[in-house]
């Protein structure tokens, strides 16, 4: 089911600068002004930047558009609190609502000029959501010349230059970077999206009096905001078969290590009965290495679905091997009522033939390619894709089940079009077998009734606090270990 947008979700929805400016147009309808609106803008822009910087002399560069405006209405508040302020104006303003910010302003106004001084703060009023076309002229000198000073520059919007939508420099020209961006409203793609963030730098969101918007937000912050109220978090009268029964496919004799990990992380994350179901060559080695992880052998595929058959869940991918045996494998499972996690191995192995892993999947399952893998089985989607985000919603659909996306800005989508970006993302993740552990959580939690997508968003976010939590020198061992205090924090915020 989609979430339908309100007053509590509204902080986590992200839109399109063609959303926004939607949703300006039905606030205006609806009874704002749209100099209301400019005002609110340039006034808690203006209180952001004081409750982060010290006072010092700024200088405010100003579009023609409404975003111009708000700059306008910025450097007046910061004046009115005692900053020295000087506005400089690329072109004089070319809308209603920017003339009267204009007016508004009792300073000085001098020509946008490309040099930079030590120790100023610049505001970036330029072009905001509005750019259509590259940077040039001054602007573009500008651009070029604030290379590596961003942490001097705060942008309104998003940083002159750079696409709202795609996070990256329109029409490959030039773009400002900054050290700190004010959105309004909510966030866009280019807050979220990982080339967008590296600019933005620090996102902050200000309200400005605009009602929800209208209608469903399909594309949200993944946060616990989003997924929180479906975790299944065990009642009283919880007993380990009513929490959940997860099965994992170990590889070969010499390929068992990730299957482990993801078992390991299922248990942790709070299935009650994890079993891994190992080919006969692999059982001594799975068996020296298991505690609470039960153990099953299987001989053939027929044995693989009766083994399966009770399980809610089932992982399938991790150090599977690649070729027609994990395909076989694959399908086995996908002949049980067990929700599937397809990982890793999986992919290579229906590289040539991916639409009849397609087939074989229905809308409780969960796909967990990183970029490469993505390809493998959704060849050139990503490439003409205008961003991730998209591309992630495009295989969705594809392939009738959710898609988690891996990455710095990992991406979830559901097959209906709902869609979620991660913005804790740690570097501490790039080490072998992570992965594994993240396909675990996200099982762990359907075999206890969570709903896919929402597993999968709750699982990468649980994934990342992790990883930040233990930082420096993290590897995939360490992950499962480190779920319980996530797991304690979100279990005493819940509402």
């Amino acid at each position: 089911m989609r979430r339908v947008c309100d007053k509590t979700s509204m902080p986590l929805a992200i839109l399109t600068a063609a959303e926004m400016h939607a949703a300006e147009q039905r606030a205006i309808e609806g009874g704002r002004a749209a100099t209301e609106l400019m005002e609110r803008a340039g006034a808690a822009a203006a209180k952001a930047v004081r409750s982060r910087f010290s006072r010092r002399p700024c200088v405010v560069w100003c579009g023609p558009g409404n975003n111009g405006g708000d700059g306008y209405v910025v450097a007046r508040h910061l004046k009115r609190f005692g900053w020295p302020v000087q506005v400089q104006a690329l072109a004089p303003p070319s809308t209603a609502e920017a003339r009267r910010a204009a007016d508004g302003w009792r300073g000085e106004v001098h020509p946008l000029s490309p040099r930079l001084e030590p120790g100023h703060l610049y505001i970036d009023a330029l072009f905001g959501t509005g750019l259509s076309r590259p940077l040039a002229g001054v602007a573009a000198q500008l651009a070029e010349a604030a290379a590596g000073l961003g942490s001097q520059i705060v942008a309104l919007d998003v940083p002159s230059g750079l696409s709202p939508d795609t996070g990256a420099p329109v029409g490959r020209g030039p773009a400002l970077s900054a050290g700190m961006t004010i959105t309004f409203h909510t966030r866009k793609l280019a807050h979220v999206l990982a080339r967008g963030r590296a600019a933005c730098g620090q996102v902050g969101v200000v309200d400005i009096g605009m009602p929800p918007s209208e209608g469903e937000v399909e594309l949200w912050c993944n946060r616990p905001a989003l997924w929180g109220h479906a975790m299944p978090w065990p009642k009283a009268d919880a007993h380990k078969h009513r929490r959940g029964r997860l099965v994992v496919v170990s590889g070969g004799a010499w390929s068992t290590g990730a299957a482990r990990l993801s078992a390991r992380a299922g248990l942790r994350i709070g299935a009650g009965v994890v079993t891994l179901l190992s080919p006969p060559d692999a059982l001594a080695v799975n068996a020296a290495h298991l505690e609470a992880v039960m153990l099953q052998p299987f001989g053939d595929d027929a044995a693989l679905t009766a083994a399966a058959e009770r399980a809610d869940a089932a992982i399938i991918g991790p150090a599977a091997g690649v070729g027609e045996s994990t395909r076989n494998r694959l399908l086995a499972l996908a002949r049980t009522g067990a929700a599937l996690v397809v990982d890793a191995d999986v992919f290579t192995s229906f590289q040539s033939e991916p639409e009849a892993l397609f087939s074989a999947l229905d809308r409780d399952d969960v796909l967990t390619p990183h970029e490469g893998e993505f390809e493998r089985i959704f060849p050139g989607l990503l490439a003409s894709a205008p961003e991730r985000i998209t591309a992630a919603r495009q295989a969705a659909r594809k392939a009738g089940a959710t898609v988690l996306l891996k990455g710095p800005d990992t991406v979830v989508a559901a097959p209906d079009g709902r869609a979620a970006v991660s913005l804790n993302g740690s570097p501490w993740l790039a080490t072998a077998g992570s992965g594994d552990v993240l396909a675990g959580f996200i099982a762990g939690l359907i075999a206890q009734g969570m709903p896919s997508f929402e597993a999968a968003c709750a699982a990468a976010w649980i994934h990342a606090e992790c990883a930040a939590a233990f930082g420096p020198g993290l590897i995939a061992e360490d992950l499962p270990g480190l779920a319980p205090a996530v797991l304690k924090r979100l279990y005493e915020g819940r509402p």
